[in-house]
């Protein structure tokens, strides 16, 4: 594994880390406060311009080719400014990767260069469901064939996007009598769709400015061309790419944390309590190492997962690994980040509570920390037979 980033790697995470600068940093917390949609579709629009929104999907189809490690370095500058506008960029790019992975030449020619240029704002990933959540083998939603279609019924809960995505990637149950996770197949609707309806979106703790929404099915009919991959292997499609998208919720985690202590660090220095800066005494000191520590040992994990599925090998235990440690790691340390800045770090002058609430959510969706133990788990098990 080669430690150093390579030069399009360094140039892809500076290009992020000036635009979160210059374009985010200045409006996050109006997007936070107001969930002004109009600014973050324009600062979707950007990425794309800049080829964000296909970081790992090949040139013929739009994307711009990078790699799974600059998608994860990308993701984790643009989450240090704001992680609405992280979140909707890793959906977005895992939309574009799933269809280029497993749908027909068809399919990749008709969406995935409307993602990757931004015609398409968002793409979104409609998986989970009010009662199949952790175990998303037991939705309820299904899809009955008629004739040369297929007529969907359902409502997928705490999708991403959804009110301004272009496509939606739904799973179904297509075999009611098929063993659990057997019989379930994988979708692809558009979102003019007249039987696609959009909820109002969720008024969240965190992450305000990005929509959460209820997606409702109501006999939406999509042809049988509308179906990516094979017939009842939809459940393997969502485990295998939930493993890739564990690598973009971590970098988004990574990214909150760092600046939360960065942010935290620098009031250290500049405060003064005793008639010393903060910054000089030892307890605060050592809260910084370990936090720093933590959040390095994360930063490598990412690397390590995400190096292996750049070049083809088994990558969901590391995945997994590097979700649970960097998104945990990062709530612990905005929490102690505003701990260092005490009474202003509650209030929001300063941006560590709205740190702290971002990333809250992190160690929840895309699989709780609860459930990567049990992947981690099991794939050790399964590598010691």
């Amino acid at each position: 594994m080669q430690m150093a980033l390579t030069e399009e790697q360094q140039m892809i995470q500076d290009m992020a880390r000036k635009f979160a600068e210059t374009e985010l940093e200045p409006v996050a917390a109006e997007l936070d406060q107001t969930g002004n949609r109009e600014a973050l579709l324009s600062n979707l629009k950007k990425l794309s311009e800049l080829g964000f929104m296909g970081l790992n999907v090949k040139a013929e189809y739009g994307g711009s080719e990078a790699g799974v490690i600059a998608f994860s370095v990308a993701m984790t500058e643009i989450a240090r400014a704001c992680a609405s506008t992280a979140v909707t960029m890793s959906v977005t790019n895992m939309v574009a990767e799933v269809i280029q992975e497993v749908g027909n030449e068809e399919q990749r020619q008709k969406y995935i260069p409307k993602i990757c240029s931004g015609e398409f704002a968002a793409g979104s990933f409609c998986l989970s469901e009010a009662n199949a959540g952790s175990d998303p083998s037991g939705m309820r939603a299904s899809a009955v064939k008629d004739g040369g279609d297929w007529i969907i019924n359902g409502a997928k809960q705490w999708i991403s996007s959804a009110e301004y995505a272009g496509v939606f990637v739904v799973w179904a149950v297509t075999d009611k009598d098929a063993p659990k996770g057997k019989g379930i197949s994988c979708f692809l609707v558009d979102a003019d769709n007249p039987g696609v309806k959009i909820s109002k979106a969720e008024d969240k703790m965190g992450q305000k400015a990005s929509a959460t929404n209820e997606v409702l099915f109501d006999n939406c009919r999509v042809p049988d061309s509308a179906m990516m991959g094979k017939l009842n292997d939809g459940f393997r499609i969502a485990v295998a790419e939930l493993a890739g998208g564990r690598i973009g919720i971590g970098s988004l985690a990574l990214g909150i944390g760092s600046a939360a202590m960065d942010y935290a660090a620098r009031y250290t220095k500049e405060r003064e309590q005793f008639g010393k800066p903060l910054a000089s005494f030892q307890g605060l000191q050592w809260m910084m190492a370990d936090h720093y520590t933590e959040l390095e040992a994360a930063r490598l994990l990412l690397m390590n997962a995400a190096w292996k599925k750049e070049q083809g090998l088994s990558f969901a235990k590391e995945a997994s690994m590097a979700k649970l440690y960097a998104t945990e790691k990062a709530n612990t340390a905005c929490y102690s980040a505003l701990q260092l800045m005490g009474g202003n770090g509650y209030v929001k002058e300063y941006p560590l509570e709205r740190f702290a609430r971002d990333a809250r959510v992190t160690s929840i969706y895309e699989g709780t920390s609860e459930i990567q133990r049990v992947i981690i788990a099991r794939e050790i098990l399964k590598e010691l037979n």
